[in-house]
């Protein structure tokens, strides 16, 4: 330690006691009453000796006026930079950046997502019943519990269901269960118009042929995974037939009969689309049942996949008449029933169920409707944020909630988090094609060209 300013440095065993004298040892010129009084000051005050330590050690004194004279020089500095100043901070003259020069900036945007039934893992079949032909398409092994799965208007397995199921979690919770994609008549992708002799079935005829694919597959009993109108015609599955449903997973689900304002565009549209095709009013209606308003801002790109798709993959008449089947449903006619000794007369649905909506979906109080005449005990209402169209916007939210839902029904064993990771490492490796076409959607690249610097530059 310095004795002072300027002062040369001595060994610490010189100074031990000269050091610590002030603050450690007690001055014995000073009378005894003095020290009483500096004992009683240091035990109610401990900012007046670290103050007046600070004012006699010469070391931080020293400190304190080179800073302030640091302090002082840089606020006279010039704010223009100076050659000196570029050469102590080692900086590159202004005039070494002339040799570089941008040519081209060149922006390339991903392909659009596809969206075909060239999937080697989906056997396709077709199913006979009292109302004609369906086609269901099988992903999984057979041996495993079914998922029964059925879709919404405008759409098939392929534009409903194969981007979900191709999700890397989804893919990794298949691996214990066969997924069954039934499509309502005529939907299908590339299906030939229906004649025009056909009766197209009710939401009850279509409900009942699902009896003909359980036993075309010889199935007991499945988990039902239904969007809009699918989810209801699997509601009404669920009621007729307890027994042959595990658990319902309803998207979108709507209970009640068709008001008077959807009455009058679904008919409109059914007209045009009968006389017209697939006019831009359908379109319109169609992209605001699926994805609800401001879906552009959301998310471009997805939004012009689907209108792609219902413009040049749906038959237009088949979708009037699958319309008009869906805008004639009557009311399922459930009733939540609180009274214990009436729970089991089968007033509301008796198999879980997982109600979901996304909160910028038109169909959010058609599922808080739902959820009020369901079983509290047994069901679940789930919103997800920050989308229309949950399966395409939100994978992931809605692949956790169903695994989730179905371990609370004891399908699943539980996946710790290392576990699901592996999992999914695993099926990334196997799945390079199916992932990077379908389900990923990278970002736009930015190539930039540029001169090459001629010579280096020496600063």
């Amino acid at each position: 330690m310095p004795a002072g300013i300027g002062a040369s440095y001595r060994s610490l065993g010189d100074l031990g006691e000269d050091v610590y004298k002030s603050t450690t040892i007690v001055d014995q010129t000073q009378t005894t009453g003095q020290s009483v009084l500096e004992s009683v000051k240091k035990a109610f005050s401990f900012a007046s000796p670290k103050v007046e330590l600070r004012k006699k050690d010469p070391l931080i004194e020293d400190r304190r006026e080179s800073v302030s004279i640091v302090s002082r020089e840089r606020n006279r500095m010039p704010t223009a930079a100076t050659p000196e100043k570029s050469a102590l901070l080692g900086t590159m003259p202004s005039d070494s950046m002339d040799d570089i020069e941008l040519k081209n900036i060149q922006l390339q945007f991903p392909p659009l997502r596809c969206l075909s039934r060239d999937d080697s893992s989906v056997r396709e079949e077709r199913v006979e019943t009292d109302k004609g032909a369906l086609l269901v398409a099988v992903q999984g092994n057979r041996a495993k519990p079914a998922i029964l799965t059925y879709h919404d208007l405008g759409l098939n397995y392929i534009s409903s269901f194969q981007a979900f199921f191709n999700y890397i979690d989804m893919r990794v919770l298949l691996e214990n269960f066969c997924v069954y994609h039934v499509n309502a008549p005529g939907q299908e992708e590339g299906a030939p118009t229906l004649p025009e002799d056909y009766v197209y079935p009710s939401m009850d005829e279509l409900a009942e042929q699902l009896l003909f694919v359980l036993g075309h597959f010889g199935l007991k009993s499945v988990i039902g995974f239904g969007v809009g109108a699918g989810a209801n015609i699997l509601a009404r599955f669920a009621l007729a037939h307890p027994e042959k449903v595990n658990a319902l997973c309803l998207i979108n689900c709507v209970s009640t009969q068709a008001g008077w304002i959807e009455w009058g565009y679904q008919k409109l549209n059914v007209r045009h689309l009968r006389s017209q095709g697939m006019t831009q009013g359908v379109l319109d209606y169609l992209m605001w049942h699926h994805f609800g308003r401001g879906t552009e801002e959301r998310n471009h790109d997805l939004v012009q996949v689907y209108k792609n798709y219902f413009e040049r993959r749906v038959n237009p008449t088949n979708l009037a008449l699958f319309i008009d089947s869906y805008v004639r449903r009557t009311d399922l006619n459930i009733t939540r029933e609180l009274d214990p000794t009436r729970k089991k007369e089968g007033l509301t649905l008796g198999v879980p169920v997982m109600n979901i909506t996304g909160a910028l979906s038109p169909h959010v109080d058609d599922t808080v409707t739902l959820n009020g005449r369901l079983d509290p005990t047994n069901s679940s209402w789930m919103k997800i944020s920050d989308c229309g169209m949950v399966l395409e916007e939100q994978p992931g939210k809605v692949s956790e909630a169903f695994r989730l839902f179905l371990q609370g029904e004891g399908y699943v064993a539980p996946l710790s988090p290392l576990k699901m990771a592996d999992y999914r490492l695993a099926s990334l490796e196997g799945l390079n094609h199916v992932c990077s076409k379908r389900i990923d959607w990278p970002t736009a690249t930015i190539h930039i060209t540029e001169n090459p610097i001629s010579e280096a530059v020496v600063c």
